[in-house]
């Protein structure tokens, strides 16, 4: 048949670039549409529990798939996923978010319905979205859908962005082009400005050969833009001391030679602030640098600094605007080995070895943290949330080819939980051997909690431990320790798997350093066969000291 329906074509299109789960939740708005997910050979839809569940699990699946597809209701079920598409827009995550908008008929007659703020204005909440994607548009005539879609869907692939996209219910079962799916939609990046990136090329070079104690910084969208090939091969030829940012953690072999750990500013440990301070070269690979991201901007390394970015490359002061940066390093690549020669390897910081304490110890942070890796593998997952976690993963050591998640810029909490669901849905896709692991805090965890149930639902086998400090840690150490607005109500966590009906799960509690260790040694809870919880029990102040420093140096800053 030369014709499809155009609620096919979108899905046929999307299974084209490997989306194989689409998140959302259904309103009448978008029933129509999501009869065509079944018309298509490999897609599941998710079925959250809720809008900003869903946006958050589209951001994981983005993660680790570079692409993901949300579909919520026009007004009330778009307006519950906003929170969760912001984050995706502030840390450079790629997604469509189709929304199910009234009939243009509707529209257009300025119909008192539903889901809407009585005034006739149906545009309203796509203006909304405009402001945290990189673009919002509605399709209004079926002759120009086919390219909306398209260009909707490379723009979110391209630039790594929420792109918004409203679909009137009348227009999802009327017939387009079939012949189109043929030809894949172009996924290449305009190329660089063609002088200005052989200036910003030369520039960087002279700088490299002028320099004696240079390291390489790599950050979050180094891996967002798809560089980490290329920011490999440099190391490899450079030789030079890498470093990550807590958001480009996973970014990097961390079992390479040139690995130094962590630069969090003057948050970082001592040995490796003075090691990239004294750098006469800055090699900045993807930086979003926030307040958390850079130890509340303590940066003090060389103004010798080469910035490249997704959109632009900064040299020193210099800016090289459309100069994207994983051109410009396949460029530098050949080049780079022959202007580095003249500088001495250099050996960055040791890594300090795990913390050993005795089995009957009880557990805390800083051990944690620094034993995690002898449980994780190559090809792990690591999903850390906002809070302790975050900070504490920064003190580890990830084996080869283990990716990490954590929402620095953003934020948000709770975001690990439908994170974790994304992630897990697209690991399972690619490998299902890969673990999706999960630290998340008893306080976020019950903002989304109601995840685990899909989870449940399609019995994924994530592991979810969960670290039981009674209430909000990182809050209580920014201000109010014992105030009551940072408690919680406890919940009975070895009982969550069993309320939410999985049917292949264990639970457990571990409280001493033992118990944790003989967890991490046990061959049948190292294979990902089942849906786990784990609650670790903690004390309540008990937090990684990047942490607590982050934290005084926040709170001073929010009573400046």
């Amino acid at each position: 048949m030369a014709e499809i329906t155009l609620g096919t074509y979108i899905f046929e299109r999307l299974k084209q670039i490997d989306v194989k789960t689409i998140f959302g939740v259904p309103g009448d708005f978008n029933l129509a549409l999501l009869d065509h997910i079944y018309e298509v050979e490999g897609m599941r839809w998710a079925g959250n529990a809720n809008e900003l569940n869903a946006a958050y699990a589209a951001d994981g699946y983005s993660r680790v798939k570079s692409m993901a597809a949300l579909i919520t209701t026009f007004g009330v079920g778009e307006l519950s996923a906003v929170n969760g598409i912001a984050g995706s827009f502030a840390e450079h995550v790629g997604l469509l978010h189709i929304v199910g908008v009234p009939a243009i008929s509707s529209q257009e007659k300025k119909l008192l319905l539903h889901h809407t703020l009585g005034n006739g204005d149906f545009g309203v909440f796509k203006r909304v979205f405009k402001n945290v994607s990189k673009s919002a548009n509605f399709i209004s005539d079926i002759n120009e859908a086919q390219d909306m879609i398209d260009s909707a869907i490379r723009e979110a692939f391209i630039y790594q962005r929420p792109i918004y996209l409203g679909l009137p219910t009348n227009l999802v079962e009327m017939n387009v082009d079939r012949t189109r799916l043929n030809t894949p939609i172009d996924l290449k990046p305009v190329p660089n400005p063609v002088e200005a990136e052989e200036e910003a090329l030369q520039s960087i070079l002279e700088l490299i050969s002028k320099a004696a104690k240079p390291v390489i910084l790599v950050d979050a969208c180094a891996s967002r833009h798809f560089c980490q090939k290329e920011v490999d091969q440099l190391i490899d030829i450079t030789n030079f001391p890498v470093f990550v940012t807590p958001m480009g953690k996973g970014g990097v072999d961390e079992q390479k030679p040139q690995f130094g750990g962590a630069y969090v500013g003057s948050l970082s440990n001592p040995d490796i602030t003075e090691f990239v301070e004294k750098a006469d070269l800055v090699i900045s690979v993807g930086a979003l640098l926030s307040d958390f991201n850079t130890g509340s901007f303590s940066y003090s390394h060389s103004k010798n600094i080469v910035e490249f970015h997704s959109d632009y490359t900064q040299i020193r002061s210099a800016v090289f605007q459309g100069v994207q940066m994983k051109a410009l390093l396949q460029k530098l690549l050949p080049l780079v080995g022959k202007a580095s020669k003249h500088i001495t390897a250099q050996v960055p910081p040791k890594i300090a070895p795990p913390i050993e304490k005795a089995a009957n110890e009880d557990l805390t942070q800083d051990w944690l943290w620094s034993n995690i890796s002898k449980f994780l593998r190559a090809g792990d997952v690591v999903i850390t949330e906002t809070g302790t976690s975050a900070f504490g993963i920064v003190q580890s050591r990830f084996p080869t080819h283990v990716s990490g998640i954590s929402q620095v810029l953003w934020g948000s909490i709770g975001f690990s939980v439908g994170a974790t669901l994304g992630a897990v849905c697209a690991t399972e896709e690619l490998d299902p051997n890969r673990r999706v692991i999960l630290f998340v805090g008893d306080g976020s965890l019950q903002l989304t909690v109601q995840e685990i149930s899909t989870m449940a639902r399609w019995n994924l086998k994530p592991y979810l431990f969960i670290l039981n400090n009674d209430g909000y840690t990182i809050e209580r150490l920014i201000h109010g320790e014992k105030a009551s607005y940072n408690d919680i109500q406890p919940w009975d966590h070895l009982k969550l798997l069993d309320t939410f009906k999985a049917k292949n799960s264990e639970s457990t509690r571990v409280s001493t350093i033992g118990e944790l260790t003989k967890l991490f040694k046990d061959q049948d809870f190292n294979k990902p066969d089942k849906i786990r919880v784990i609650e670790v029990m903690l004390e309540t102040m008990d937090a990684p000291i990047s942490l607590v420093k982050q934290a005084e140096i926040t709170a001073k800053t929010n009573a400046a």
